[in-house]
């Protein structure tokens, strides 16, 4: 067996938590099929609270997002200080939000600049793909902050961010006879802000290691190799533009394709025999628990192939961790899938792809299309 068949045998054999299944048709009680018995479940359990010594430094992945103010000496110069400190504030609100919202760590702010965290001290399994939303949320907020302050002061504002990935030492700095602090050591910062500095304003630029990272989630221009100072040779660069839509997150963050599925044939065997008692009219649910990673998204990926030629209909609707506050975002999501929206499409345009939609299934487009429309303007 090669290297990638071992791994894909070892995603796709881990024990599933539970799976149940809802017979919803005829009102049974659900059945539940333990993969795995769990000895932590209704056991009493001691607590221990052990004192540990934090590790001096620990070798990490981390995602470092540079963002900086254009022109912002050009502003000092128009502007008086009380007024260029209002901008700023402004700015960094617009900075602050987004990165809060997407769990970075603002770890140096200098001047107008700031250099932010993603995977440090808190990690996540999409640092890279949180550091490229949050940089397009800055990008557009940093536009509507300017076209507040074009018209209230004739001021421009603009951004340029620069994001990379790589591999960091993170820990303690300073002697026994200094007061210390927590730091990054490694290239990827220097090469973050190396990013930046080619990005044009408006723009978030990122590296070829962040951009492999987050698979097809973004579209993306490629702007060619880059000879940046310090680096041996030149680094491929990437322009992100906007949320790519796609059926879902497993889908897009596997453009290249899928190792061989390997295992899993009971948990196939069951959805399948749900599938067929669903075709002869006595209705199914199914839920598929697990920890994260364990292979559900495969599972039914898998599910959706075997029975690609029958036909049926699919609804697909995905919650996210970035909205969080709002209950409808599944639904607006794949409205905007289904009516093929695009982050540049202006609003005309987007009226015109709704009703198109909506003709598919009503004749009274004018009296349903204010209604999603309501729905749809949430952002």
């Amino acid at each position: 067996m090669t290297d990638a068949g071992r791994r894909a045998a070892c995603t796709t054999r881990a024990p599933l938590h539970r799976l149940k299944i809802l017979k919803a048709a005829r009102g049974e009680s659900p059945g539940v099929i333990p993969a795995v018995a769990d000895p932590t479940r209704g056991a009493k359990t001691d607590h221990v609270t052990v004192a540990r010594k934090t590790p001096d430094a620990e070798r990490r992945q981390l995602t470092v997002m540079f963002c900086d103010l254009v022109g912002s000496t050009a502003l000092s110069e128009r502007l008086d200080p009380e007024d260029l400190r209002d901008v700023m504030r402004a700015y960094q609100d617009a900075c602050a939000g987004a990165i809060k919202r997407f769990e970075g760590h603002i770890a140096q702010t200098l001047g107008d600049g700031r250099m932010v965290y993603f995977g440090y001290p808190v990690a996540h399994e999409d640092d890279a793909q949180r550091a490229v939303r949050a940089g397009l949320d800055i990008v557009r907020a940093a536009q509507e902050v300017s076209a507040r302050l074009q018209e209230s002061q004739g001021v421009v504002v603009d951004v340029r961010i620069g994001i990379h990935t790589g591999l960091v030492v993170a820990g303690e700095v300073g002697g026994a006879d200094t007061r210390g602090g927590m730091a990054i050591v490694g290239e990827t910062p220097n090469i973050a802000a190396r990013i930046e500095h080619t990005a044009t304003p408006g723009t978030v630029v990122v590296g070829e290691r962040t951009r492999r990272l987050v698979g097809d989630v973004f579209d993306f221009e490629d702007l060619g190799p880059h000879d940046l100072r310090g680096l041996s040779r030149p680094m491929d660069l990437f322009r992100a533009k906007a949320e790519r839509p796609a059926d879902s997150r497993f889908e897009a963050m596997h453009p290249a394709g899928l190792t061989p599925f390997v295992g899993r044939d009971e948990e196939i065997g069951l959805l399948v025999g749900r599938w067929r008692l669903a075709k002869g009219g006595e209705g199914q649910v199914v839920l598929l628990e697990g920890e994260p990673g364990i292979g559900k998204s495969r599972i039914t990926d898998t599910l959706r192939e075997l029975i690609a030629q029958e036909p049926h209909t699919r609804l697909q609707y995905q919650c996210s961790p970035f909205f969080t506050n709002s209950a409808f975002h599944p639904i607006i999501q794949q409205l905007e899938f289904a009516a093929g929206f695009v982050a540049d499409d202006a609003p005309e345009t987007k009226l015109d792809k709704l009703e198109a939609v909506l003709e598919r299934s009503t004749s009274d487009v004018p009296a349903v299309a204010p209604l999603f429309s309501a729905v749809l303007s949430r952002y």
